[in-house]
């Protein structure tokens, strides 16, 4: 008896191992997928700028790291005593000054940079076809930082201008590393604001984008994350209390997945290794003195240098 409709995904290639370096950009679930690779400590750097969920907020930003188009004065605004950006996450704002604030985008820039230098995989997750126009100075804005909407003006992008983007997010990729691969995945939150009919036009549209893209860039690949919640996670015991996004238990079932297509198994090892540290490291004693403890954190230093001698880019947090 199947109790679930699975979906089929073909092996892919160049696989990910440890000398890898992947590069999330996109919604907050590339972010969900990015925290399991530093779980198990392969080289990541996820989202510079925070969540964008638009591509063409993403496009922006490859823009710049390619052209090495720093952030000026120009581009940030002070609202509610709070220095902003239009083009990154409120994650990324100072209440101290406009300089402060400039600092931390050209610092997330030049990492963007220097990232992609070496980057083997790019996964971008894209979140929503709704996109927000600023009235005052014309352009599309990658998070609106609760500026009034009446500043705004909302509209939902074709699929054939979202295929044109990603046309560009592929030049800037290619412009840096020619042999870097991309990944493409649609988020499986839903966007219940638009509302439940407009959010699946608004994946309609990302994900016809995508696949008009593939036939003519062998450098890209689209992995189904949001397939895979709607038809192999099809109930609601996989979503978190909003009901909209996914729990930590479907997020792991994806997460499985794309472990299975993209992961070298000759990575699997290691991460087990990885993972059983990570284990201990969360372990709270009962009775930190004890001699028994003691031994217990002598071995997990061994383990932690036996790891760190093979890959010394891991690093271990209590």
């Amino acid at each position: 008896m199947k109790l679930q409709t699975p979906i089929s995904i073909l092996a892919q290639q160049p696989k990910i191992d440890y000398g890898s370096k992947i590069l999330f950009l996109g919604s907050c679930f590339s972010e969900n997928i990015g925290l399991q690779f530093d779980r198990f400590r392969f080289q990541n750097l996820q989202n510079p700028l925070g969540v964008l969920f638009h591509p063409f907020g993403i496009e922006k930003l490859l823009l710049r790291a390619t052209q090495n188009d720093l952030f000026t004065a120009q581009d940030v605004f002070c609202y509610n005593e709070t220095w902003h950006c239009f083009e990154a996450h409120s994650r990324l704002k100072s209440t101290q000054s406009q300089d402060d604030l400039l600092l931390k985008l050209n610092s997330a820039l030049r990492n963007t940079q220097e990232y992609l230098q070496n980057s083997t995989h790019i996964v971008i997750t894209l979140g929503s076809a709704y996109i927000y126009r600023h009235l005052e100075n014309d352009q599309y804005v990658a998070n609106c930082h609760k500026v009034p909407q009446k500043c705004f003006a909302k509209s939902c992008v074709k699929s054939e201008a979202i295929l044109t983007s990603l046309k560009r997010i592929m030049n800037y990729c290619n412009a840096i590393r020619k042999d870097v691969k991309v990944i493409f995945t649609v988020s499986p939150v839903r966007h219940m604001k638009d509302g439940l009919v407009e959010n699946n036009y608004s994946k309609a549209q990302l994900i016809t984008a995508i696949h008009d893209l593939l036939p003519t860039w062998p450098q890209a690949s689209y992995f189904p994350s949001y397939e895979i919640m709607l038809d192999e996670l099809r109930d609601y015991r996989f979503y978190s209390n909003d009901m909209l996004h996914p729990s930590s238990l479907a997020i792991e079932y994806i997460w499985e997945r794309f472990m299975q297509t993209w992961i070298n198994p000759n990575a699997f090892e290691t991460m087990k290794k990885v993972d059983s540290v990570q284990k201990r490291l969360e372990h709270k004693a009962f009775n930190p003195q004890s001699k028994q403890h003691q031994n217990f954190l002598q071995k997990l230093k061994q383990d932690i240098e036996v790891l760190q001698n093979q890959y010394a880019f891991m690093r271990f947090t209590n």
